[in-house]
């Protein structure tokens, strides 16, 4: 059979494994930071009658600049900074935030420049960077996973990127950054900052969004998404905010009708129902702070968490761990620092699974 050594495949690809969590038929998964509260059956039957509006069309291309659904994604961002002003001239949006991460490393990337993190993060970042052709530098993140601004601008300076990733909050650890360290690295870095805000909603309260700096500052990006709070994972929606030129480049290297009919109107509907599907997150915030402070009464060290997420260890075997609970019905993800591993925030039967499951293998 032919095998990836016998074709003409990129030498910088060779050797790469594919991105993918485990995907397996278990009853608790709780691996990929989704919100675990399906759509309502009204919802449901409101998703079935959008797509059924444009079925009728779809022997046609979809609106190519996705108009629309980008004034409703403005509307909704207005919604977390009021006064802002924002129209769909703000906005981007493509296939999940992976597709918009790699159409800013398209247009701002590629051989002879450089994009910088801080590690642990989310590991696409150096994925989709490295892939792009770009040249991608690991500047890590402090003991307790936070940013320190000194060493953050330090690790600019040094390396002069064209792009800078920033999580907040962060993947794998749930850690947010203050405004202070999003604009220290601002006004030190050459090129582009992409805040990448997939977790946003569920920050607890007091923590701002990098939205707030967006006036005035064209080299910043704030990425979104709906797979995480907005409960629509499967639609794979995700968005930015940034001045207007910036979406102006990005349509340079966008391909041609890359948002199909169904997704507009399927992220539209959610939208239009947006109270319902973030309705829950006040539950899932509660169920993390209390997952935190359990899993800090079994004498394991935490990671501070503004996600839908906890980060927690650190075992000396975490494969063991992780063999354990999925012996007994529980999927999370073996991810992070060695000797950590992360669990999603999921309904209050699923996280007595856990509990359950974990006092057991402990």
């Amino acid at each position: 059979m032919t095998s990836l050594a016998d074709l003409p495949l990129r030498d910088d690809l060779r050797g790469r494994e594919p991105y993918g969590a485990p995907q397996l038929d278990v009853p608790y998964a709780l691996n990929t930071n989704e919100n675990p509260y399906p759509p309502s059956p009204a919802l449901v039957a409101a998703l079935g009658k959008a797509v059924e509006d444009v079925a009728a069309s779809l022997n046609r291309y979809p609106d190519r600049d996705a108009t629309l659904l980008r004034a409703d994604l403005a509307d909704f961002l207005n919604a977390d900074t009021p006064g802002a002003g924002r129209t769909g001239r703000d906005v981007w949006a493509a296939n999940g935030s992976n597709e918009i991460l790699q159409q800013i490393l398209q247009a701002f990337g590629g051989p002879g420049r450089t994009a910088l993190g801080f590690e642990p993060s989310y590991s696409m970042h150096p994925i989709i960077t490295e892939v792009s052709g770009t040249a991608w530098v690991d500047a890590h993140r402090d003991e307790d996973f936070g940013l320190d601004p000194a060493a953050a601008v330090a690790a600019i300076e040094r390396h002069e990127p064209g792009i800078v990733f920033l999580t907040s909050p962060n993947n794998p650890t749930g850690t947010a950054l203050d405004l202070a360290t999003i604009e220290a690295v601002l006004d030190a870095a050459p090129g582009m900052v992409v805040v990448d805000e997939a977790y946003a909603e569920f920050r607890r309260g007091g923590t701002p969004s990098a939205l707030n700096l967006l006036p005035g500052r064209p080299r910043l990006i704030v990425t979104r998404t709906m797979s995480k709070a907005f409960a629509m994972a499967g639609t794979r929606l995700g968005y930015l905010a940034a001045d207007p030129a910036v979406i102006d480049a990005l349509m340079l290297v966008r391909l041609p009708y890359h948002l199909s009919a169904v997704t507009q109107a399927v992220a539209r509907t959610a939208l239009a129902h947006r109270a319902e599907l973030l309705g829950t997150v006040d539950a899932l915030r509660s169920e993390r702070d209390a997952l935190v402070a359990w899993l800090r009464g079994l004498g394991l060290t935490v990671a501070d968490s503004d996600a839908n997420f906890v980060l927690f260890g650190s075992f000396s075997d975490r494969r063991a761990v992780w063999e354990g609970l999925l012996e007994r019905g529980v999927l999370i993800r073996e991810v992070g620092p060695p000797g950590w591993l992360r669990v999603s925030v999921g309904t209050p039967e699923e996280m007595a699974a856990f509990r359950t499951a974990l006092k057991e293998v402990l």
